[in-house]
């Protein structure tokens, strides 16, 4: 039997930095990773597109939390202890150098994400932390204040126990054993099916919008991209994040709205279009795009419309034009299902956040058992949330473990 003071089950980013901090904290203890496969950081490495969204560039509690559909009001304390510019300094104490881009997302200097995989394995190595691959937990069991832990390699034994193996149902059922409650796992970050003629040649167009699913609350706005499937981009994944329970509830057929002028109604839309209709009377309405919107997009809401591209303004009454300012600000597109975003494989749904003692993301149900990471009902948008929450999460963790008096 393998024993240690601390063992992490998950070797994924979480895992990691929740073992280096802890060994940071307490170079004392006998600390192991375990990983149920033959490779260690896996989601890291196809992560950002290969280059590993470390985190965004958003450096107030309070707005950082409202990217964060479940766990928003959690995370508000954790993240006044640990944010995103604890992680910059983290990683660029090690020799890992980040930037920010336009967008707000931070990546390494490098672009590649195997640079924060070499800091990790680097750092593990240097704290001596085990990294026990091919382990796969199959038993859980609390014996005498000490976890023990039934793998396929045999029994390992520890006297604190921290779970970061992500959406995992097979962790989960265990936990469920010991009594603690989990929220079932639906997709989230998805993009939208959509079969309709007015986007059909029109992929890789992306605009700012405003996107609405007829018969609820949810709403979003940003740049939205043309896909040959569909609908994606930032305004498509807001909606996916926030409404992922409602819309699996759905079986993802819905209707939704979509403003291509971002806020403007159609009132306005129209008035705007009566007065190009006198400045371009003798113009070819197909001919230039109007409201900063890509051409072909422009021509495919003039023939949504009813409207021949060589028609001239002059000749366009005010029902045309009202057919015009609709599809503009009202054009409705039927969902008819998902599709997985890029390698985003983020879920809704893990422990119960109730169950949760978010000071030190300890257990209320059992002790010495932590949790770090989306293997909690938390999950982000796109942008680095996530990792976000996987490195405040894991930092917290630690530091409480480490604070803790340790049997030897």
């Amino acid at each position: 039997m393998q024993q240690f003071d601390v063992v992490i089950v998950g070797g994924g980013a979480a895992g990691f930095f929740t073992a280096i901090n802890l060994a940071v904290f307490r170079a004392d203890l006998r600390i192991a990773i375990m990983e149920r496969g033959k490779e260690v950081l896996t989601k890291v490495k196809i992560s950002g597109g290969g280059r590993c969204n470390v985190t965004h560039a958003e450096f107030l509690p309070q707005e950082l939390i409202k990217n964060y559909p479940r766990g928003e009001k959690e995370l508000r304390g954790p993240f006044h202890h640990f944010m995103t510019g604890d992680t910059m300094s983290w990683f660029e104490e090690r020799g890992v150098g980040l930037k920010i881009e336009e967008d707000g997302r931070i990546f390494p200097e490098s672009n590649d994400s195997q640079t924060i995989i070499e800091c990790f394995l680097a750092e593990a190595k240097k704290r001596n932390i085990q990294v026990l691959k091919n382990h796969s937990l199959q038993q859980l069991e609390l014996k005498k204040g000490n976890w023990c832990l039934g793998t396929n390699q045999g029994e390992v034994e520890t006297q604190k126990l921290v779970l970061t193996t992500g959406s995992n149902p097979k962790i989960w059922k265990l936990l469920q054993n010991l009594g603690h409650q989990t929220i079932t796992a639906v997709p989230s970050l998805f993009t939208f099916d959509i079969k309709d003629a007015r986007i059909k040649n029109l992929p890789g167009i992306a605009t700012p919008a405003t996107v609405s699913v007829l018969g609820t609350k949810l709403i979003a706005e940003g740049p939205l991209l043309i896909t040959h499937w569909g609908m994606s981009g930032p305004a498509i994944l807001k909606l996916s994040a926030w409404g992922a329970r409602e819309l699996y509830e759905r079986a993802y057929n819905f209707e939704i709205l979509v403003n291509w002028l971002v806020d403007q109604s159609v009132q306005t839309a129209l008035e705007t279009l009566k007065i190009l209709k006198e400045d371009y009377l003798r113009q070819q309405i197909g001919k230039y795009a109007q409201f900063d919107l890509p051409k072909r997009l422009w021509q495919s809401v003039l023939t949504a419309a009813g409207i021949s591209l060589d028609t001239r303004w002059a000749e366009l009454n005010n029902k045309q034009l009202r057919k015009i300012a609709n599809e503009l600000t009202e054009a409705r597109f039927t969902v008819v299902g998902k599709s997985t975003f890029k390698e985003e494989f983020v879920t809704a749904g893990g422990v119960n956040l109730k169950e949760v003692d978010f000071k030190t993301f300890a257990s209320k149900k059992l002790p010495n058992l932590y949790f770090a990471g989306e293997i909690l009902n938390i999950d982000a948008i796109t942008g680095g949330f996530n990792f976000q929450n996987a490195w405040t999460s894991g930092y917290l963790a630690a530091r409480a473990i480490a604070e803790k008096d340790h049997k030897k």
